[in-house]
This record gives structure tokens, sequence and C-alpha cells, in this order.
């Protein structure tokens, strides 16, 4: 990782001032194999006695793929039946299966009902985490799987994502090394700056079969204020890619997306466009200066 000591010809990245909260553990013991995952909570925690040996076993079988055109059909139409409650998480997430008609499809449903209040972030994660898919949809990066808006759905309103048959056993710090996936990690890094992440760990960036990262986790985004907290710091310094420059050029001359308006804050959509602007005014990948700007735990 850089040294955030070391000095550095581009302006570092805007950072809070005040240290937020370490995040709670969300990570998930997953075992793939067969196309079978099985979710296991062997925790002993006394606070935790009703959720104790809880697990979720289910054969992973979809007729749409998590970056389908056709995914955001099936997951804002179809019928929703719980699966179970994912273990480890800090907030209530379901696996569920959606739907509609011949097709189907495992996705991740997180409810508003089901999450903590967190005293540095308002409330509704689960529009971050939509906000965050149709940014990366807007900017044409394709870095989130597809994440919808349900209303109608058994816990109330919240966000539907599409469930990534991913090799959990790979992470960013087993990944990072790979040439291979530079690009896509870069892409990545470029999303986390201007949806201003929070959460970035090296947990939340899974791989496919296809070599596809995909971003999860993306409910802690968005905030007004810098946030920003990353494992993503292995390009500080570099010149940005091409590719992302153009998106963020159009970005700021169309702005944001419709979804995007209904989503954020009038004050929201205005620092996501400033950091926009920030990042392409200075063309490289920022450092962090602080080095403080990582979440807990790192994966």
């Amino acid at each position: 990782m850089p040294d955030p000591s070391a000095e550095s010809n581009h302006a570092p990245y805007e950072v809070s001032e005040s240290e937020a909260d370490e995040p709670e553990v969300d990570e998930l013991e997953k075992v793939f194999g067969d196309a079978e995952y099985e979710y296991e909570d062997d925790e002993d925690d006394e606070d935790d006695e009703d959720e104790e040996g809880q697990s979720i076993e289910f054969e992973y079988s979809a007729t749409i793929t998590p970056g389908a055109t056709e995914m955001a059909e099936l997951l804002e139409r179809g019928s929703i039946e719980i699966l179970g409650l994912m273990p480890w998480s800090s907030n209530g997430t379901y696996l569920v299966q959606v739907t509609r008609g011949s097709d189907h499809a495992p996705a991740i449903y997180k409810p508003e009902r089901g999450e903590r209040p967190l005293w540095d972030f308002p409330g509704a994660l689960w529009k971050r985490e939509v906000a965050t898919y149709e940014l990366s949809h807007w900017l044409g990066f394709g870095s989130v799987p597809t994440t919808v808006t349900r209303q109608a759905a058994p816990m109330g309103p919240g966000s539907l994502q599409a469930f990534v048959p991913a090799l959990f056993s790979e992470h960013y710090f087993t990944l990072r090394d790979r040439t291979d996936l530079t690009d896509q990690f870069k892409t990545l890094c470029v999303l986390d700056l201007i949806a201003n992440s929070a959460d970035r760990k090296g947990g939340h960036c899974l791989i496919d079969s296809e070599n596809q990262i995909w971003a999860i986790d993306n409910g802690l985004s968005f905030h007004e204020e810098p946030k920003l907290r990353t494992v993503i710091w292995d390009f500080a310094g570099d010149p940005l890619p091409s590719s992302a420059a153009h998106a963020l050029l159009s970005l700021l001359e169309t702005g944001l997306s419709p979804q995007l308006k209904v989503l954020l804050t009038p004050t929201e959509q205005e620092a996501t466009l400033r950091r926009a602007q920030r990042v392409l005014a200075q063309a490289h990948f920022p450092h962090d200066m602080t080095g403080r700007s990582y979440p807990w735990p790192l994966v």
C-alpha cells in the first residue's frame, strides 16, 4: 500500500476531520463448490444466541446473469421468496429468490426496516445501494450488480441486488496483483471516489468465474461530507484512465441521471458532482495523506 507520508505533486483527496466509528463486521463464512453455497454462523456469541447456528443452503440457479439488461426487469417485477437471513450482517439482509414467468435468480434484499441507525449516516441506506448501481450504470462502468428499488416487498421498501455467484475465497487482497484485473479495479476506484464510498472493504470486491469484478455492500456512500474509506489505494499517483476521464466529463456535461436525482438529496447531488469535478481536475488517483481513510475490518 502507498506510504501516506510520501510526498506527492498531486492534491490529496479531501477527508473528514473526524473519524467515523469503525464499521461492524459483516463478513460471511462462505463455501463455494459445485454451485452450492452455504452461509453459516459458527460464532459463539451470547448476544446473538437467536442466530447461533443459523445457515442458508441453496443451489445457485439463475436464468439471467447479474449484469444482464434483463435482470433489472426481473428484480423490479418478479415475486420475492425469502430464503433466509444472511448471518454476520450488521443490518437485516436477506437472501431471496426472485421469479417472473420462466425467469428466476437469487438476490440480496436489504429492507429499510432492517437497518441499524448510524450516527454519521442518515437512514435509508438501501437507497444508497441503488444509487451506487445507478451511478456505475450511468458512467458505463458496470462495476455493481444490478440493484433496484422495491417498494412492495415482504418486509417493506428496500433494495434488491442480483446475487453474484462469486469465488468467495477471493477478495481484493488476493486479487490486487493480477495485472489482468488492474483496469477493473481502477474503474472501481474511480466509482468509489465519486460515490464517496465509506466502506470499501477487500471482501466487498467479488470476482466471478468470468473474471468480472463486482462491488457489493455499497450502502455507506454519497454522504455530503468527505467520508472516503477504502482499501484500494494502490493506484495513488497514477494517471486517471482515459475512459474514466471521458465518463466523468460526460457526467459533468449531462448531469446526474433522473434515477439518481430521485435517490439523492439536492445537497448530495451537488456534492457528487463536485467530487467528479475534483477528480477530473486532478487527473490522477489521489493519495491518502492522513493514513486514516481505510475501513475496518479491512476484509
